[in-house]
């Protein structure tokens, strides 16, 4: 390469950071993100692609949105490093952190410390509302379905209280229960008759019942669970040495500093269910391994 070559290589560099705000040296990393899919594809790209909009604005570095198939691919996806940033539900999260030494669990949002679950039947189907956990019992020979195998609040969770109430899965119709994949996708196979009841997490059936001007047809709420510790942040433990000395503790100062005063901050604060992000312990997960190992979801 010549000398005019070099120097309009380096005169775009820089005027690439002037333009993007980008740091030279850092403008062929990328910081990649994820996260489990939870709900409808078209919410979560909305929601993260405006979210990697905004870290990169706060963190001079660009962002990525990398969209994948099902909740056991964002562990993998994380494990093999395709993957530095990711929103994980409890279990998953777990998960990652086992199989990748060194990563680093950063920020939760602030309904994440108590988080519950919901039981929600079909109108038709004859199941009352349960008062007690011990009347899961009614839900025995009903066609059921969770949501991802490997979902916190839509799996792990119910499945350990109806394992407390004495309702073990073959105790459900046929002997099984049905996995839709989704929170969103539970609602409508049991709102069309397919299960007779179902579980999900609270915040995404609030969601839906608010969308739907709080009249959710042929679909009832029977009973919510004690809270948990559910959804958190999770970092590779190499970003420093990637993007420069303090950079995990940018992205956590960064999804702190995410407030409603902020219109753009306000979208993806809202699309998130919450208020604003706080700071995560591993302790407070040491419940939801336990209960995945109970449940043969952690070996």
């Amino acid at each position: 390469m010549n000398l005019k070559s070099i120097m309009l290589v380096i005169t775009s560099t820089l005027l690439y950071g002037l333009i993007t705000g980008i740091r030279p040296s850092l403008a062929n990393e990328v910081l990649s993100i994820g996260a489990i899919p939870d709900q409808n594809p078209e919410k979560l790209n909305r929601l993260y692609n405006l979210l990697s909009k905004e870290l990169s604005k706060s963190l001079k570095v660009p962002v990525r949105y990398i969209a994948v198939t099902n909740y056991p691919a964002a562990v993998t996806a994380f494990r093999t490093g395709d993957l530095d940033l990711v929103w994980f539900g409890g279990l998953t999260g777990v998960q990652a952190r086992i199989q990748t030494p060194g990563s680093k669990l950063i920020a939760q949002r602030d309904i994440d410390k108590r988080f519950t679950s919901v039981f929600i039947a079909n109108r038709n189907s004859g199941i009352p509302i349960i008062k007690s956990s011990d009347d899961l019992k009614y839900l025995k020979g009903k066609r059921f379905t969770f949501g991802s195998e490997s979902s916190t609040s839509g799996r792990l969770m119910p499945q350990y209280f109806l394992r407390k109430a004495g309702v073990k899965i073959k105790d459900f119709k046929g002997g099984r229960a049905g996995f839709s994949g989704s929170h969103d996708a539970t609602i409508a196979l049991v709102q069309s008759g397919s299960y007779q009841a179902g579980a999900l997490n609270k915040q995404v059936w609030l969601s839906f019942f608010n969308k739907n001007d709080q009249k959710v047809p042929r679909v009832n709420v029977i009973w919510e669970t004690p809270t948990y510790s559910d959804y958190h942040w999770l970092a590779q433990g190499n970003l420093d040495q990637r993007f420069g000395k303090g950079f995990t503790k940018n992205i956590q100062r960064s999804l702190l500093s995410l407030n409603k005063g902020s219109k753009e901050q306000k979208k993806i604060l809202n699309l998130f269910g919450a208020k604003k992000f706080v700071i995560a312990r591993e302790s407070e997960y040491n419940n939801i391994e336990d209960i995945a190992r109970l449940l043969g979801k952690i070996k």
